[in-house]
């Protein structure tokens, strides 16, 4: 009735698609506010807060558990989260800064453990007085000396499990993870416990990488990268195996009314997607406005 009488008094009749969006508008308000979910891929985490200090530190770090609600207005915003047993946080270093010229820096392995934060292994690593967390590869022990180092030579060097080299300096069929976006970002690319990346070939000054889901980048020679595959390589095929302890992982349980559609239903075979292009885009300059004083 309500709807009747704001259409009984609207001015304009006539025009169908002004009466629909206001239908709709009308319908919009009465029924549910207007919540903008945020879309996935954003590096939004609901899962958790880290409480960061000013300068890095290996001591473990205090987390606030969100249970897949927004920080601020407490809505639910990621469902299957909750629960879970609770973890501090390790802080990675993901620069692995070396030398430009001359001998690569030598790291010393202190101790590989696991970290309830993320899926690989970790390791605790010793660089001159300093001590710092990385992501610890399949074959990673205590006590293993690994090397960074930023130059680039003339011919691809040899390299060991571990180490940290420019893509450029590598040689084609080389595994690598944490890859770079830009020289000097950190590794943002291949986190994932058993994942890896594979050097396909080189054009000109960048390096064709396959990622783990076999879509192929091309990355600048000079972005850094780690040598081998991430740790926890049975993490992806070890079943969870009773429903406590997927509560114990942090997934709450849905309601089974509804069920995505699993390979009875076939699969679409599609093309490979072509070569993508990692690079930064840079800072557009604004134009020039020019005056001047003539009518």
């Amino acid at each position: 009735m309500a709807l009747n009488r704001l259409f009984a008094n609207l001015t304009i009749t006539s025009n169908s698609v002004t009466r629909r969006a206001l239908y709709l508008s009308y319908n919009n308000y009465a029924s549910k506010p207007n919540i903008v979910k945020p879309k996935p891929g954003l590096g939004i985490s609901y899962r958790r807060i880290v409480h960061f200090p000013e300068e890095y530190t290996v001591k473990p770090l205090n987390v606030t558990n969100l249970a897949g609600r927004d920080p601020v207005t407490g809505r639910l915003v990621a469902k299957g989260i909750g629960g879970g047993i609770k973890h501090k946080y390790h802080w990675i270093d993901w620069y692995r800064n070396g030398p430009t010229d001359g001998p690569p820096q030598e790291e010393k392995v202190i101790q590989v453990m696991e970290d309830g934060c993320r899926t690989a292994h970790i390791a605790l690593v010793a660089v001159g007085d300093k001590l710092k967390y990385i992501l610890a590869t399949e074959n990673m022990k205590a006590g293993d000396i690994l090397k960074t180092s930023r130059h680039l030579p003339r011919i691809p060097v040899k390299a060991n499990e571990g180490d940290a080299y420019l893509l450029g300096a590598l040689p084609i069929g080389t595994i690598v993870h944490c890859i770079e976006k830009e020289p000097g970002m950190g590794g943002l690319y291949v986190h994932a416990a058993g994942t890896f990346g594979t050097i396909l070939r080189k054009q000109d000054d960048r390096v064709i990488v396959q990622m783990p889901s076999k879509r192929v980048f091309s990355f600048n020679q000079y972005c850094m990268a780690v040598v081998g595959r991430l740790s926890n390589v049975d993490h992806g095929t070890t079943p969870i195996g009773s429903p406590q302890r997927n509560r114990w992982l942090g997934n709450r349980p849905r309601s089974g009314l509804w069920k995505r559609k699993d390979g009875r239903h076939g699969r679409k075979i599609k093309p490979p997607k072509p070569v993508k292009k990692i690079f930064c885009a840079p800072n557009k300059k604004l134009p020039e406005i020019k005056l001047n004083m003539q009518p």
